[in-house]
């Protein structure tokens, strides 16, 4: 899963390319209507340049290839979410000034990031 995201801003241009930047809010930084249309350009891409011959359907093709996008580009906004999660438990020590809740957070991130060999 890891070069999907190297593969798919390979496969795009200028503008395109830049909105795969990562951003400081927590949301995934293509609109979800735009994933078919990316996931046609990259499979036509791919086909015209001769570097696959599908096996599949052009509809599987593009089906599997829209939901590894999308899962890709949800990856840290779903990681956001588990440390969300795992800090609840923390919750009290973190009200009460005991813990830095941003600190905490990005040390899991961190951590879980190393762990998974993530790239966001």
């Amino acid at each position: 899963m890891q070069s999907i995201r190297g593969n798919l801003l390979n496969q795009l241009t200028g503008q395109e390319a830049l909105l795969c930047l990562p951003t400081l809010k927590s949301r995934m930084r293509i609109p979800k209507p735009w994933v078919p249309l990316i996931a046609n350009r990259i499979i036509d891409n791919l086909t015209k340049k001769n570097l696959i011959k599908p096996l599949v359907s052009k509809e599987k093709l593009l089906s599997e290839t829209e939901t590894l996008l999308f899962e890709e580009l949800t990856v840290e906004d779903r990681l956001n979410e588990e440390i969300r999660e795992l800090l609840k438990s923390h919750s009290l020590e973190i009200e009460k000034g005991k813990l830095d809740y941003r600190k905490l957070f990005e040390l899991t991130k961190q951590k879980l990031v190393k762990e998974r060999n993530l790239v966001l």
